[in-house]
């Protein structure tokens, strides 16, 4: 009888042990949840701050700036590059903008009008046209705006759509690029003295590779939207500013960025001819060509000496587990990688 008593004690014992980790583990799920503002205004605001490191650096060095002066004037030129251009082009933005969205419907209206689509809907029994009409009606709700490409973007749209999530961001910037140094000297610390030089050593390097990625990114994203306004402008097309902007953010998003943006683009070309629309297209098909094979290599080779295969499956890969903020930081985590692998393991190996 005490044996049965003392089994059923362990029982409710570890009954209650699992019960406990089960709610310790929700509760730990909900924090994280809670907390991813401001996990991604940490992210962001470290990714800026490891962008602008490498000007920083130049400026300390070149015209023998303090540290603190080199930051306010990397900062501050910055805001006001920034301001100015909010302050030209946010009017016509907003105006445009609002435009095509009260414009959408009717844009994929007149799209089903074309010729190619009656062709194929004839050939494919009014599917293509249906696939356009709930299209129309998916964007009309802008309760889908947000969950449009996931649930990392409806946080993005929570940091750059608030004032405060913005200043937020700047102010962890400025505190992350005023103490990098002290935080990396804390960091380096924390490991043994033997091993230290091999470890800070490998973290200056990985911290370079991450800032001249950010701003190697941040180049093409600007080329990008600069040659595609010039275009779109040229041909005519409509809301050629808005779509500028929205192709320059698509294409911080390796891979699929660049795909994404010229695909909008051409749709919205279709509503003014379907010539303009195929000029577009080649367009596109010709500067992604130029994009893949002369800018990415020669802009980025210097920052992340990483393999084609690679790129294409860490960004899969990054953006599977966390959407858009996982493929942007995909790229330098895998170029860190395999920066160990070839410093450390190999020689490892190789010695053994």
């Amino acid at each position: 009888m005490d044996n049965k008593g003392t089994r059923i004690s362990n029982a409710f014992q570890i009954g209650l042990l699992g019960g406990l980790g089960v709610l310790t583990a929700l509760a730990l799920g909900n924090a994280l949840v809670t907390l991813a503002n401001i996990f991604t205004y940490v992210a962001l605001a470290l990714f800026i701050a490891l962008g602008l490191e490498p000007i920083v650096s130049f400026i300390e060095s070149k015209f023998k700036f303090k540290r603190g002066l080199a930051i306010l004037t990397v900062v501050g030129t910055l805001l006001i590059v920034l301001g100015t251009l909010i302050w030209s082009i946010l009017p016509m933005v907003i105006e445009q903008a609002g435009h095509f969205i009260e414009s959408a419907p009717a844009l994929l209206g007149s799209v089903q009008q074309l010729d190619l689509v009656i062709s194929l809907d004839k050939q494919f029994d009014g599917s293509v046209s249906k696939a356009i009409e709930d299209a129309a009606l998916y964007l009309t709700d802008s309760s889908n705006w947000p969950t449009l490409v996931g649930g990392v973007v409806q946080v993005g749209l929570t940091v750059f759509n608030g004032f405060f999530g913005a200043l937020i961001v700047i102010t962890l910037s400025l505190y992350f690029m005023s103490s990098l140094s002290r935080l990396k000297n804390w960091i380096y610390s924390l490991v043994p003295a033997s091993k230290r030089d091999t470890f800070s050593n490998l973290s200056e390097q990985i911290a370079g590779s991450v800032g001249r990625y950010v701003m190697g990114q941040v180049t093409i994203a600007l080329i990008n939207a600069t040659l595609g306004f010039t275009m779109m402008s040229i041909l005519g097309i409509e809301f050629s500013l808005v779509l500028a902007c929205i192709t320059f953010g698509l294409a911080l998003i390796p891979l699929v960025g660049s795909i994404s943006g010229a695909t909008i683009v051409v749709i919205v070309a279709l509503t003014t001819s379907p010539n303009v629309a195929l000029i577009a297209a080649i367009y596109y098909l010709i500067y992604m060509q130029i994009e893949a094979y002369v800018l990415s290599p020669r802009i980025m080779n210097q920052a992340v000496a990483v393999p084609g295969a690679v790129v294409v499956v860490a960004a899969l890969a990054g953006g599977a587990l966390l959407g858009i903020l996982g493929a942007l930081v995909a790229i330098p985590v895998a170029a860190s990688i395999m920066l160990i692998i070839r410093q450390v393991w190999v020689p490892r190996q190789a010695g053994r």
